[in-house]
């Protein structure tokens, strides 16, 4: 069955695969990398910070690249210019939210359109966020297999009490994904799908570089 939406610029058709062609075609796996955000609580880019070594930013691109996402799509915006040099040289397609002061949801429906357009017949997509950095490749080949050996259209990470990115959806959910308005993140469908989603545990998720004193604690580590 096709779906399509109409989203920033043309009409975009997504394939949402049955069982039957799961079971036959190579299975593919994306990645989108949110990062359009102004980083308002920081002061500045928090993409740019540097954390063993590389970009948050950076580290997370090659998470993905190194967990065999293909292909790996990162979504900026306030920060676009500076995240595009801090990007330079990896096998990433960056694609500018022209529209990031909206909210989150418009970074969602931008990547998945890009995810969509760059490769029709994807299977699945792992969101992650650019200000976690303990998100490495284990996390996210974690995700994919947790999906292959469960068969839950909805992988997502459980820490701190709570669940959320990254997270893996299969595109049965991209529909809802680009639905999504304002500042309702990926979350939200995790949420209305919880019943039949399965949980990762993954503590150190819980930790995000949102503030100054985030940063102190990081340097820490």
């Amino acid at each position: 069955m096709i779906r399509a939406w109409q989203a920033r610029g043309p009409r975009v058709n997504i394939l949402i695969m049955g069982e039957s062609s799961r079971l036959t075609d190579p299975v593919r796996i994306g990645a989108v990398i949110l990062a359009g955000g102004p980083s308002s609580r920081m002061g500045r880019p928090k993409q740019l910070l540097q954390f063993r070594g590389e970009t948050l930013l950076r580290r997370a691109a090659l998470s993905a690249l190194d967990a065999g996402c293909r292909p790996v799509i990162v979504v900026t915006g306030a920060n676009a210019e500076a995240s595009g040099e801090a990007l330079r040289g990896l096998g990433v397609q960056e694609i500018e939210n022209e529209q990031w002061e909206s909210g989150i949801a418009s970074s969602v429906r931008v990547g998945i359109e890009t995810v969509v357009t760059a490769e029709p017949r994807v299977s699945a997509v792992v969101l992650m966020l650019c200000d976690q950095p303990f998100v490495t490749r284990e996390t996210i080949t974690g995700l994919i297999a947790a999906q292959r050996e469960t068969g839950c259209a909805i992988i997502a990470s459980r820490y701190g009490g709570s669940y959320g990115a990254p997270a893996l959806f299969n595109s049965a959910h991209f529909v809802e994904l680009a639905a999504l308005k304002g500042t309702a993140g990926a979350k939200e469908v995790i949420q209305k799908h919880l019943a039949k989603a399965h949980l990762l545990s993954f503590p150190e998720g819980e930790f995000d570089v949102d503030t100054p004193n985030d940063v102190t604690r990081l340097q820490s580590m």
